[in-house]
This record gives structure tokens, C-alpha cells and sequence, in this order.
């Protein structure tokens, strides 16, 4: 009669390759991850990525006045939520030290000349000063600059990165969001038609 033989394997040992699988699963998830964020840029247009906020009403956060911003020898007013409603809003997210946004202040200026709309400014994360210059320079499209010092507007609004722009319709919802600068390529085909869109919603 033979006796049972027994396995030299230890417990340690018959465990090892379950526990290189388990360090193994966060690189494997990473990868995954990123496979798939690499395909969906290649595939769409990054100023595309959706907003969780499209269809919500937009933040109501007010934000104070870009201090010494003035218009005929008036002070341009902050940004108070509730002008949002009854008008179609273009809210630019926007910065000095940003270079996009010098790409993109003249075409801003051009929509600023249509009066059917309202322009709105968030000035994010900026000295004043440089603020004020940057819209001497180029001359300013907003009819409401509100000052989001320390970020939190921003991330209320879902502001991936400066520049990007918002459009609020009449009922006070955010309707649009462009990631990235306006620029010659999406001003008209793009952005426009998603303002000429809302302005012919209803409120």
C-alpha cells in the first residue's frame, strides 16, 4: 500500500500568484483608463467633453466686480446669478496669464458687438491689475465681470481649464459648453449656432 504523497508547495508559494494578480489589477485599470481617454480624443473633438451641468440651471454664485473695470465712467457690475434669466448668456471663463485667451479675445470682441446677447466674464485666479490690462488690450466684450478669486466658481461651473465658455439660456440653464478657446475654426459652426439655437428657444 503507498501512502499519500504530500506537495512541497507551501502555502506562501500557492498564494503567490494570486497576490502578483491583485498588485497587478491598479496598473491594468490605469492602462484601461487611459486606452480609453486616448481613443475617445482621437475619435472626438476634446471641446466636445459633455458638462454634467447642460441642462441644470446655471450656479448661483455671485461674484464680486472686477475692482477699477469701468464702462462709460461706470464701474462694470459683478456677477450676480440672477441676471442669468429672461436673456441668453455667454459666460466666458477667462484669465491674463491664460495664453488661449489672448488667441481668443478678438472673436469675443465681435460677439460682444451682438446685442441680442449678454457677455459675461469669470475672471479666474488673476491679479487685478493684470486683469484690467489684458482688457485694455484688447478691449473689453463684458457687460458683467465677476472676480473668482480662489477658484471655488470655477469648480461650481465644472471648469476643466481656462478658457472655456458656457452658454445660459433664458430659463437660466446651461445649454452649451465649449472646452478650449473660441477660435476661427468653431466660431461660426459651432458656438454661433449653439447661441442662434437658444436664442430661438423659448424661456
Amino acid at each position: 500500500m503507498t501512502e499519500p504523497t504530500t506537495s512541497n508547495v507551501t502555502p506562501s508559494e500557492a498564494s503567490s500568484p494570486r497576490r502578483l494578480w491583485l498588485m497587478a489589477l491598479p496598473l491594468v485599470g490605469f492602462v484601461a483608463l487611459a486606452a480609453l481617454f486616448w481613443f475617445g480624443l482621437r475619435e472626438g473633438d476634446p471641446s466636445r467633453i459633455p458638462s454634467a451641468l447642460i441642462g441644470h440651471a446655471a450656479p448661483q454664485t455671485a461674484l464680486p466686480a472686477l475692482d477699477g473695470l469701468v464702462n462709460n465712467g461706470a464701474q462694470v457690475p459683478g456677477l450676480d446669478p440672477a441676471l442669468f434669466k429672461g436673456k441668453v448668456s455667454v459666460v466666458n471663463v477667462w484669465a491674463s496669464w491664460c495664453v488661449p485667451c489672448h488667441d481668443e479675445a478678438p472673436l469675443l470682441t465681435k460677439l460682444g458687438q451682438d446685442k441680442r446677447l449678454q457677455l459675461v466674464g469669470i475672471n479666474y485666479k488673476d491679479a487685478p491689475d493684470n486683469a484690467r490690462r489684458f482688457l485694455g488690450r484688447y478691449g473689453n466684450p463684458f457687460g458683467i465681470v465677476g472676480v473668482d478669486g480662489n477658484g471655488r466658481a470655477a469648480i461650481e461651473w465644472g471648469v476643466y481649464g481656462v478658457p472655456e465658455t458656457f452658454i445660459v439660456g433664458r430659463a437660466g440653464t446651461i445649454v452649451y459648453k465649449l472646452v478650449g478657446p473660441v477660435t476661427p475654426e468653431n466660431f461660426d459652426v459651432v458656438l454661433k449656432a449653439e447661441i442662434e439655437k437658444a436664442l430661438k428657444a423659448g424661456g
